[in-house]
């Protein structure tokens, strides 16, 4: 194969995988509003912690959408398998993830029929169900899904679909898997420890303040307890491999572990990344003047992430596995774009650099200095 053919399936890869990563950071504004009444005793409490998510909510549900088109444009037949296949379950999210945006701007437009605090009760259930849901659908990277693929189906005239899903769930059957759930609750509660650093950093308020220290406390513990569980299994388990010569897929023991040992620096990433999200975690619990842990815990989860879906895709792996049929299972090789296409999209993906740049001055600009109450009473644009 084209060695330059090659590389640009890695390079594709590794931008869908910080794109991922950068995606589950931004779900602080999900884990943010899932606490909005647990943290918010009053109006003006809850208004102070919905205008600090909602000035945000649109990066999460851009990175989003970007992360699904660069996922159709690279590696389209796993857009065509899973978004396509598991509908149900992308349904869902994106449905919580509408129902965010419709929630920010009508909860407080007047004569809404519904009443701001049933908005305010969308936004928890968005900041519920779209963690918990694409963890799970992360975890299936791991674990698997139930779709068979016959590329032999495109000389069909009548019907030239490639992929299907082999049960009548699509997608709903990853829940049937407690390890997806595992995952799921994994990245629902490291959201809710985002939000609430995010929170710290972000909103000046006293009694907020020291309600959010003592819910890190609440949300640390399970967020340990499944994430260690969740990589601790997936690191002893037999993992989908790929023969590097016959492109066969074949059950390997240990090999997460090993992709791990095999490219070091993954690992170093792995750990320095674990390491910044536990920092922030315990330097803000432990000093109450302490507001600058978001950045360590979001700088550690992109890295934690990242190492992890590289490690899923990478040293000869199948990054979608098929329980239904072994050898219908994705590579990076099997399921990419044209030469054409991922050569074309390089010269593209060059102008990234300067939308991150953008998006840091806006964040910065945006975030200039704390939210206060006196502030939103200013703000004519307040949510």
């Amino acid at each position: 194969m084209d060695s330059t053919y090659i590389f640009l399936q890695n390079y594709w890869w590794f931008l869908v995988s910080l794109l991922g990563a950068l995606l589950v950071f931004l779900l602080f504004v999900q884990g943010g509003n899932s606490l909005l009444f647990r943290l918010g005793h009053t109006e003006e409490e809850r208004s102070l912690l919905v205008n600090s998510t909602g000035r945000k909510w649109e990066f999460t549900f851009t990175t989003l959408v970007t992360f699904g088109g660069a996922f159709f444009a690279s590696f389209p037949l796993f857009y065509s398998t899973s978004f396509g296949g598991a509908y149900w379950l992308w349904m869902i999210i994106l449905f919580s993830f509408v129902l965010q945006a419709v929630s920010y701007e009508f909860q407080s437009k007047l004569g809404n029929l519904l009443g701001k605090r049933t908005y305010q009760y969308f936004l928890v259930a968005n900041g519920v169900v779209g963690p918990v849901l694409l963890g799970a659908a992360v975890a299936t990277f791991f674990n698997g899904s139930n779709f068979l693929v016959d590329k032999a189906n495109m000389s069909e005239q009548l019907m030239p679909v490639i992929s299907s899903w082999a049960n009548g769930w699509h997608g709903l059957d990853a829940f049937a898997d407690p390890w997806n759930i595992v995952l799921g609750l994994a990245v629902f509660f490291l959201a809710r420890l985002l939000g609430t650093l995010y929170f710290l950093n972000n909103v000046h308020h006293v009694e907020l303040n020291g309600r959010c220290r003592r819910q890190l406390i609440t949300d640390a513990v399970p967020f340990l307890l499944f994430f260690l569980a969740f990589v601790i299994r997936t690191l002893v388990k037999d993992g989908f491999a790929v023969h590097p010569e016959t492109q066969a897929i074949v059950m390997a023991p240990y090999k997460y572990f090993h992709n791990l040992t095999d490219m070091p620096l993954l690992l170093v990433l792995f750990l320095l990344g674990v390491a910044g999200v536990l920092f922030g975690l315990v330097k803000s619990i432990f000093s109450v003047t302490y507001t600058k842990g978001i950045w360590f815990a979001g700088t550690g989860t992109v890295l934690t992430v990242l190492a992890l879906l590289l490690s899923v895709g990478y040293n000869h792996t199948a990054y979608y596995p098929s329980t239904a049929d072994l050898q219908s299972s994705l590579t990076l090789a099997n399921s990419c774009s044209s030469l054409f296409t991922l050569k074309t999209m390089a010269y593209v993906s060059v102008l990234v650099p300067f939308v991150l740049a953008y998006i840091v001055y806006a964040w910065r600009a945006i975030d200039k200095k704390p939210i206060t109450a006196e502030e939103l009473k200013k703000d004519g644009h307040a949510y």
